[in-house]
């Protein structure tokens, strides 16, 4: 209603508005004021009042006061709701529930299915079948269904990590609303157009004509996301994307390395009404050469996440010159024109002053991963076998031809051998006219490079042809004779154009497609690394018939999983958006992954245009339905108090009640009165401050100390002797303690470090003990007190802090620690945490257990096998709280917060791995205060409704 999140339940009892001018009129008459008249008699029938009178007129901000309460009052009756519920037509057939649920949508899909379930319990309420529809999931028939089959359909979704492709459902779509010529259409749109959608709305628009249609598509966050990564010279570059202009926005975006690692941040600002925002991160090309994952830090998609692969790596590449026109004719020598090619995807390094074999050296000592020879024919026996190692290890050297190189002899850096001399096209002496390029074939690593039509070879070096002359060729002239070879050396690879990297021979120097072709073979290193990993393809492979297959993707919030069913191998050379069948994240072996993103680096994204639907467009609502009515007749009523409190003192009962003297008295007792209802508030809020005060010391710190800790409920920590590792558990158990507080009834009371050997342990339901590598073992006398708590229903978590370093197979400093504190206690059997433990489903449905890392493996104490009853239930657990609880994954530090409720360590994920290690937390609490509540029978319907089932 007029642009707000306003309903009326009963709006034509808005029309009693119409009223009040008249009601105004009538309130302006009221009878006049009686007169107060003294003794003697005789006055009275001389001041008698005429027997009629002319009624005087109230004041009008009395009669505004009035007019103002009918208002409340018939706005009451009319049933206000604010935030209204979503809710369908009120036509009779069945509803068309279309839901996008891309990742342009993950940021907040938790409103949009809400929303989407108040439209299923309105058609439950009126009758009405629904057809649901998720946009970014293949659809082949639309069926209806009833409301509470969508409902649990709607429970079990997650948001996808690829663009909706809504064209694919026109098909579908044009079936079933021929079939169903009453249906409601109604769309929850993610308000984001990447390209197909245009199309999407005109052929639906023929289809929805005549009809109710709804389309949900503002009051939510715009969401964000990155493309175009680009590995520049001057830093790491990306682009921050908004379908929409809007006010300024700034933010931030993360750089992080293969293990999750924080490498940097970079902050973004939209200006006002831009739709792009450019990013950089000022890193040294070491640093940025490790980078894997970029992402929106607070965005919960896979569109605010880029990934790389070696592709976006810069190279280090030694160039080494022996012409001797460098110094002399800078803008001719083939260094500038290798520089210009080189320097969009590659740091050039060139040593001045030095000979070519010292340059050489030099190169392969520093462990350039990709060294250029251009023209140098004859290098010292030294330099040679260092090149020959360096091709062994897996470095590439890429070769150019020129006078010196074509008359050398015996020189083996070559893929073939090579004629002397070389051939000279277009000269005065030779018949022979300067060649074009020929098509690049299907198995070169130049296959989809375009050939320029206007590039000429005026002089080559020419291969003697023997039977693996073809097999090595790479590109040829249009007369079939080579113009690149290749060979594999080693692990490395030795590559020779044989023309000169300048323009004195060839005019391809000057063209986009030899900045293309270095590219290449730049690419075909391991990331850039000398040494190790080899080649990615070796000469003469087809490489676009490869398919590789998936091994970490990303799901629709930004996580990674693992692949799901539904995702297919595709080819290495895969240059495309993410699909449904090819979701983003890493393909292929360790050695070589293939990146696969959301967004291509040209895609830009739109607001979309729901226009031609002539649909009516509704808001997301942000927060919960709010009946008004209450608030109106509270407000009413006191009104009618203030009216009556007014007419009263007008009419002179004041002066009735009380004598002239106590007038003033009386006001002022009024005045305290009002006074005294408005601090009620305050003076409960005082009062509950001051249940919070200090208690008196007793004079004895042991008793002060245990009345403290029995006062509420507080989580304890073992202090080690380590103020690092102290300062972090007491950081990690206030975080934890202020989640327990925002997200359950429980309220406990600021944590606490307790000394095993001294302090009584009884007080304290959950004790965090963070294991620290080499320190002293417990006296018998801690451990006997330790192995009493535990018996007597206490908890120990145990906290080796080292998922990260420890070794499978291997015992880890810490963990021997552990080894020999857990020797002298009553340990039971333990196991790793089963998927049905009630521990992962006290209070959040967990189904890992994590702190700062993941890779850590919770141990709690081991229950029976299950029964056949129990099989069946979601949760199980022993007859008791396991007392002990072991782990590595570093709970404290993903827990630390400060006092503003930041975050004071970074943890090894994402975003959301904090939010589950703090659900893990409030799990383990509820776990030791209410024991295994969750495996009774009585549960079972509501935990099987939770999950799904």
């Amino acid at each position: 209603m007029l642009g707000l999140p306003l309903a009326f339940a009963s709006p034509l009892v808005l029309f009693a508005l119409a009223a009040l001018p008249a009601l105004w009129w009538l309130l302006r008459l009221v009878p006049p004021r009686p007169r107060r008249v003294r003794f003697p008699p005789t006055r009275i029938l001389m001041d008698i009042a005429p027997k009629e009178e002319t009624p005087s007129h109230s004041p009008w901000w009395l009669t505004a006061l009035r007019l103002l309460l009918a208002a409340l009052i018939i706005l009451a009756m009319a049933g206000p709701m604010w935030n209204p519920p979503a809710a369908t037509g009120g036509a009779r057939g069945p509803v068309l529930l279309l839901l996008d649920d891309g990742w342009p949508a993950a940021a907040t899909f938790d409103q949009r299915q809400r929303v989407a379930s108040e439209i299923i319990a309105s058609a439950e309420s009126a009758g009405r079948a629904v057809a649901f529809v998720p946009t970014s999931r293949p659809v082949v028939d639309i069926a209806l269904e009833t409301p509470a089959t969508v409902r649990e359909r709607l429970r079990s979704i997650d948001p996808l990590p690829h663009t909706p492709d809504r064209a694919a459902l026109l098909p579908a779509l044009t079936k079933f609303l021929a079939a169903q010529s009453e249906a409601e259409v109604v769309w929850l749109a993610d308000g984001t157009d990447t390209g197909r959608t245009k199309t999407f709305v005109d052929q639906l628009a023929p289809l929805v004509s005549g009809r109710r249609v709804t389309v949900f598509d503002t009051g939510l966050a715009q969401p964000l996301a990155l493309a175009a990564a680009t590995n520049t010279a001057g830093g790491f570059t990306a682009k921050v994307l908004r379908p929409q202009g809007g006010p300024a926005q700034v933010g931030r975006v993360r750089a992080l390395d293969g293990r999750g690692l924080p490498l940097g941040e970079a902050a973004f600002a939209f200006e006002a009404g831009k739709t792009e925002a450019d990013v950089r991160f000022d890193l040294p090309v070491e640093i940025r050469n490790e980078i894997t994952r970029l992402d929106i830090a607070g965005e919960r998609s896979a569109g605010a996440v880029q990934l790389i692969d070696s592709r976006w790596a810069r190279r280090t590449v030694g160039v080494v010159s022996g012409a001797t026109s460098d110094t002399a004719q800078p803008l001719l020598s083939p260094t500038y024109y290798l520089g210009r090619a080189l320097e969009p995807f590659a740091d050039i390094r060139t040593v001045e002053g030095a000979s070519p074999s010292d340059a050489i050296l030099r190169f392969i000592e520093s462990r350039v991963p990709m060294i250029v020879l251009t023209d140098v024919g004859t290098v010292t026996p030294s330099a040679r076998q260092a090149l020959n190692r360096f091709l062994d290890g897996g470095g590439i050297l890429l070769r150019f031809a020129g006078t010196r190189l074509a008359g050398a002899q015996g020189d083996d850096l070559v893929p073939v051998r090579l004629r002397r001399g070389g051939r000279q096209l277009g000269g005065a002496l030779s018949w022979e006219t300067p060649q074009a390029l020929a098509p690049f074939g299907r198995e070169s690593p130049f296959a989809d490079i375009a050939v320029p039509a206007d590039v000429r070879v005026r002089r080559q070096v020419l291969a003697e042809p023997d039977g693996l002359l073809a097999d090595k060729t790479w590109a040829q002239l249009a007369d079939g004779t080579p113009l690149v070879t290749a060979e594999k050396r080693g692990q490395g690879l030795l590559v020779l154009f044989h023309i000169t990297a300048d323009t004195a021979w060839s005019d391809l120097p000057l063209s986009g497609a030899f900045v293309d072709m270095l590219k290449r073979i730049a690419g075909l290193s391991a990331a850039g690394k000398p040494g190790g990993e080899g080649i990615t393809a070796a000469p003469g492979t087809a490489r676009a018939a490869e398919r590789v297959a998936p091994t970490r993707v990303l799901d629709g919030y930004g996580a990674f999983i693992a692949p799901p069913a539904t995702a297919k191998p595709i080819p290495s050379d895969w240059r495309d958006a993410a699909t449904f069948d090819a979701p983003p994240g890493f393909y292929g072996p360790a050695d070589g992954t293939l990146a696969v993103n959301v967004l291509t680096p040209d895609e830009r994204l739109k607001p979309l245009d729901a226009g031609p639907l002539s649909a009516t467009i509704e808001r997301y609502r942000l927060g919960e339905p709010v009946d008004l009515r209450t608030p109106l007749l509270v407000a009413a009523l006191l009104l009618l108090l203030a009216d009556g409190l007014i007419v009263f003192l007008i009419a002179g009962g004041l002066a009735r009640l009380v004598g002239p003297r106590r007038r003033v008295a009386a006001s002022l007792v009024l005045a305290a009165a009002g006074l005294a209802l408005m601090g009620g508030h305050d003076a409960e809020a005082q009062t509950r401050r001051n249940q919070d005060r200090p208690v008196i010391s007793t004079g004895n710190a042991a008793d002060d100390a245990a009345i403290k800790a029995t006062q509420s409920t507080r989580l304890a920590y073992v202090v080690t002797g380590s103020r690092e590792v102290d300062d972090v558990s007491r950081a990690g158990l206030e975080g934890l303690t202020r989640f327990l507080s925002a997200r359950t009834a429980l309220e406990p009371a600021q944590p606490q470090g307790v000394d095993i050997s001294r302090d009584e342990l009884a007080f304290f339901p959950v004790l965090y003990w963070p294991v620290v590598a080499g320190a002293e073992e417990p006296s018998p006398q801690a451990l006997l007190r330790l192995d009493a708590y535990m018996k007597q229903g206490g908890m120990v978590i145990f906290d080796t802090r080292d998922a990260l370093t420890a070794r499978p197979g291997q015992a880890s400093p810490a963990q021997v620690t552990l080894r020999r504190i857990l020797a002298g206690l009553d340990i039971p059997e333990l196991e790793a945490v089963p998927r049905d433990h009630v521990l992962a489903r006290a209070f959040f449905i967990l189904r890992e257990f994590p702190g700062r890392y993941t890779d850590g493996v919770t141990w709690v104490e081991a229950i029976p096998p299950a029964t056949d009853e129990e099989s069946a239930r979601p949760a199980r657990a022993s007859d008791s709280v396991s007392p002990i609880i072991i782990t590595a994954n570093d709970l404290a530090s993903a827990w630390a917060v400060d006092r503003q409720g930041n975050p004071l360590l970074p943890v090894q994920g994402e975003a959301r791995q904090r939010e589950l290690a703090f659900r893990f937390g409030v799990n383990i609490v509820m776990y030791a205060l209410t024991g295994n509540y969750k495996t009774d029978q009585v549960h079972v319907p509501a935990l099987l409704e939770r999950l799904g089932n």
